[in-house]
């Protein structure tokens, strides 16, 4: 056995370049315990609580869902769905997830304006969402089905996704965490699970608008070409079935003949099988012209004369009448 020291390479600082989510912004609670009356009945916040605290505490009048709330680990609040709104006495109608408590403040949820304002929401947050709930993972402990439920909702006011047509592929390519983008509701929870508590820096937030979604930081247009550790964080904290654990993607779902989650869509991308060596905490992109993947392939978006052939880096399948499904 040779005496001579191996060379080794040190893997880089979990800081290196990472971009955080928002968990180490300000507090957004109050400075002093409070006592607030919520529909007529007082309850006591200590320090650092908000609204959605005191709202929580008691049996309120009206069910006030919070979809981008998680409450734990320094997640959160965002104050992204506004599905939460409440209406004050001295403040008008507000994010109860965000907003600090006072001394002697006054909370209705049955008011009008708070219950107009979180039915508008909810069916704005619904309005961008695959609502193809046989099919989801999530089917039965999908927070947004919850809040829809309570709510009475039948038909959203805005719409559906499937109205549009502007699915994304399922992101099949990890061997623990599928993707299906078409289910998120940008509540951000991911992000911050996997930067801020993790420290992992592999999800972002990216595009803007209607062409906001969740990237991955180094680039990558599939979370196998991600440097993500599979850790499973960003699956615990989300709130829909936009980020399941593989292996239970189909355990709830009521299958129909030829309808299935994975081709729900009609489209997957899928894992190539090539190995992709040591992983470390690599934070920014360093991917050379020939490893980089397509416009088309990182946007999501696919011409009509390819949806039914195998890509040059993925395998993509069409729809389960035409395509050359496993």
């Amino acid at each position: 056995m040779s005496s001579d020291r191996q060379t080794t390479t040190d893997a880089p600082p979990l800081t290196e370049e990472i971009a955080p989510g928002t968990a180490s912004d300000p507090p957004v609670g109050s400075d002093d315990a409070a006592v607030v009356t919520v529909d007529g009945v007082e309850v006591s916040v200590e320090a650092g609580g908000t609204l959605l605290d005191a709202v929580e505490a008691v049996e309120t009048d009206e069910y006030v869902p919070a979809l981008c709330h998680y409450g734990r680990q320094d997640i959160g609040p965002r104050s992204e769905c506004r599905t939460c709104m409440v209406e004050t006495a001295s403040h008008g109608v507000v994010p109860a997830c965000s907003y600090p408590v006072e001394d002697g403040m006054e909370v209705q949820t049955d008011a009008s304006a708070a219950a107009e304002a979180r039915s508008v929401n909810l069916d704005l947050v619904l309005s961008d969402h695959n609502l193809r709930c046989t099919t989801c993972g999530k089917n039965g402990r999908c927070e947004l089905q919850d809040a829809s439920i309570e709510q009475g909702v039948e038909e959203p006011r805005y719409g559906v996704l499937d109205d549009r047509d502007e699915y994304e592929p399922i992101d099949d390519t990890s061997s623990f965490i599928q993707i299906d983008r078409n289910k998120c509701i940008l509540c951000n929870r991911c992000v911050e699970a996997c930067n801020d508590v993790q420290v992992e820096g592999v999800l972002r937030l990216e595009g803007s608008g209607p062409d906001t979604r969740i990237g991955f930081q180094n680039g990558a247009a599939t979370m196998e070409d991600s440097t993500c550790v599979s850790c499973g964080h960003c699956v615990t904290v989300c709130p829909t079935g936009s980020l399941v654990e593989k292996g239970i993607e189909d355990a709830t779902t009521l299958p129909l003949p030829g309808f299935t989650q994975k081709n729900s869509i009609g489209k997957t991308y899928q894992r190539t099988g090539q190995s992709k060596g040591p992983m470390t905490p690599k934070k920014r992109d360093e991917r050379t012209e020939t490893t980089a993947p397509s416009t088309a392939s990182a946007t999501g978006e696919v011409s009509a004369e390819t949806a039914g052939e195998e890509s040059d880096e993925y395998d993509f399948f069409e729809d389960a009448t035409g395509g050359d499904w496993p």
